[in-house]
C-alpha cells in the first residue's frame, strides 16, 4: 500500500515536470524572435537550426504542445484523484482538485512561463531537441485534431484557410523600431533612417524632387562665355540646358565635362582667349522620368544606369522638376550638406517657440525634424498643405488651425505662400 502511494506521488511529480516543460516550451518558442534565431543559424548554431524549423510552423507546434500538455495534466489529475481516494475516501476528490489546481497553476504554468518569457531564445534553444521528438510523435494525432477543428469552423461559417494579411512585414519592422525608440534602445536618427528606407516604395519622385521654379538652368543660346560663367558659378555640378524656353530641355551640362573641354582647347581654363564651346559635344542627353515613379524604382534605375541626375515630367510630358541621387539618399540619412550647398533650410525657430517656415519646405522634412504627424498625401510642401486645407489662397496675416497646429501667413508672392509662422500643438495659443 505504501509503495503504491509513493509510486503515485512520483508519477504525479513527473507529470507536473513534463507539464511545466510543455508550458515553458510553448511560451519560449512562441516569444522567440525569428530574426535572432536566424542570426544564430547563420553563425552555425545547430540548436538554432532545430528551433528555426519548429517555429516555421507554429500552428503545428502549438497544437502538439497543447495536446501533450493537456494529456499530462489530465493524467496527473486522474492519478491525484486516485491517490486522494485511497487516503481520504470520497472527500479525496475535493482534496485532489484543490491540490492539482494549485500545483498546476504555480509549478506547471506560472513558474515555467515566467522564466521562459524572461529569456525566450535561451529556453527555446534548450528545449528545441526535445520538442522536435515530441512533434514527431504527436504529429499524426495533431493533424487529425486540426482536421476536426477546421471542419467545425467551416460548419460555423468561418473559412480557416482565408488568412488576412493586414500587417505587412514593413509595418511590423516600423512598429518594432518605434517601440525600441520609445524604450530608448534606438535613437531618433536611426529610427528616421530605417523609416526612410521602408518609405522608398511609398514615396514618389514628385514628393522629393526640386520643383521646376527652383531649377538652375542655362540658356543654350547664350554666348559661350556666359554659359561657362553660369555653370562655374552654380552650386551644382550638373546644370540643365534649354533652348528657346525653359520647358524645352535639350541636354545636361556637367561642370567637369565643361572644364575638360576648355582645358583641351586652351591648355588652361583662364588664358585670356575667347572660349569656343560646342555644347552638343559637351552636354549629355537629358533623362526624363515620370513623376509617379517610386523612390525605390528610381534608386535602382540610378544604380543600373550609372546616372545620378533625372528630369521629372508629368503625364503630358511637361517638366515638373529634377531629381538627383542625393535627393533620394537624403530621404534616408537626412539633410546632406557640403561646402558648395546653399545652407538655407527654410526653418527658423523663434524665441517664443514658434517657427518661421518658408512655404516651399517639404512636409516630410518637418515631420522628420520635429516628430510631427502632418499629412503629406495631398500636398508636398507646407504652403500646399495650408492651401489644400483652406480651399483657397490665403491672404497675408490670415491664420488657420489644422491638425492642432496654428498657421499664420506672413508673406505671399503672387499666388504662392512664401512664408508662414507655425505654432506647434504643445504651445499655448
Amino acid at each position: 500500500m505504501a509503495l503504491e502511494v509513493w509510486l503515485l506521488l512520483f508519477a504525479i511529480c513527473l507529470l507536473l515536470f513534463v507539464s511545466a516543460l510543455f508550458s515553458g516550451s510553448e511560451t519560449a518558442l512562441t516569444a522567440a524572435q525569428r530574426p535572432r534565431i536566424h542570426r544564430m543559424v547563420t553563425q552555425g548554431n545547430s540548436r538554432a537550426k532545430v528551433t528555426e524549423k519548429l517555429i516555421a510552423n507554429r500552428e503545428r507546434l502549438i497544437g502538439v504542445i497543447l495536446l501533450g500538455n493537456n494529456l499530462v495534466n489530465i493524467l496527473g489529475s486522474a492519478l491525484a484523484t486516485s491517490l486522494m481516494l485511497r487516503l481520504f475516501g470520497d472527500v479525496g476528490v475535493v482534496y485532489a482538485t484543490l491540490m492539482m489546481t494549485a500545483l498546476v497553476v504555480i509549478f506547471a504554468e506560472v513558474l515555467p512561463k515566467t522564466y521562459a518569457i524572461a529569456q525566450p531564445e535561451r529556453v527555446a534553444l534548450a528545449v528545441a531537441p526535445v520538442m522536435r521528438g515530441v512533434v514527431w510523435v504527436f504529429s499524426p494525432v495533431e493533424r487529425m485534431v486540426r482536421v476536426i477543428v477546421q471542419a467545425s469552423l467551416r460548419l460555423l461559417g468561418y473559412d480557416p484557410d482565408a488568412q488576412e494579411l493586414d500587417f505587412s512585414a514593413h509595418e511590423e519592422l516600423r512598429g518594432a523600431v518605434d517601440l525600441h525608440h520609445r524604450e530608448g534602445a534606438v535613437r531618433k536618427r536611426e529610427r528616421d533612417m530605417i523609416g526612410g528606407i521602408l518609405d522608398l516604395d511609398q514615396v514618389s519622385v514628385a514628393d522629393v524632387m526640386v520643383h521646376r521654379r527652383n531649377i538652375h538652368m542655362v540658356d543654350a543660346g547664350l554666348p559661350p562665355a556666359q554659359i561657362i560663367d553660369q555653370v562655374l558659378s552654380s552650386p551644382y555640378t550638373r546644370v540643365p540646358v534649354y533652348a528657346e524656353n525653359s520647358e524645352n530641355i535639350v541636354g545636361v551640362l556637367h561642370a567637369k565635362d565643361l572644364l575638360r573641354a576648355l582645358t583641351a582647347q586652351h591648355g588652361v581654363v583662364t588664358d585670356g582667349a575667347e572660349p569656343m564651346l560646342e555644347l552638343q559635344s559637351v552636354m549629355v542627353d537629358p533623362w526624363f522620368v515620370p513623376e509617379a515613379t517610386t523612390l525605390r524604382a528610381q534608386l535602382m534605375a540610378f544604380l543600373s544606369k550609372h546616372n545620378h541626375f533625372a528630369l521629372v515630367v508629368d503625364e503630358y510630358g511637361a517638366l515638373m522638376g529634377l531629381l538627383t541621387l542625393e535627393d533620394i539618399l537624403e530621404e534616408i540619412v537626412g539633410e546632406i550638406a557640403d561646402e558648395h550647398d546653399v545652407a538655407v533650410r527654410g526653418v527658423r525657430p523663434q524665441a517664443d517657440g514658434t517657427l518661421i517656415v518658408d512655404g516651399k519646405v517639404a512636409i516630410r522634412d518637418l515631420n522628420r525634424e520635429f516628430d510631427w504627424r502632418l499629412p503629406d498625401e495631398e500636398a508636398t510642401t507646407i504652403a500646399g498643405l495650408v492651401i489644400h486645407e483652406a480651399q483657397a489662397i490665403p491672404e497675408e496675416k490670415q491664420t488657420f488651425i489644422f491638425y492642432g497646429f496654428k498657421f499664420e501667413v506672413l508673406r505671399r508672392q503672387r499666388n504662392a505662400i512664401a512664408e508662414l509662422r507655425v505654432t506647434p500643438p504643445a504651445m499655448p495659443r
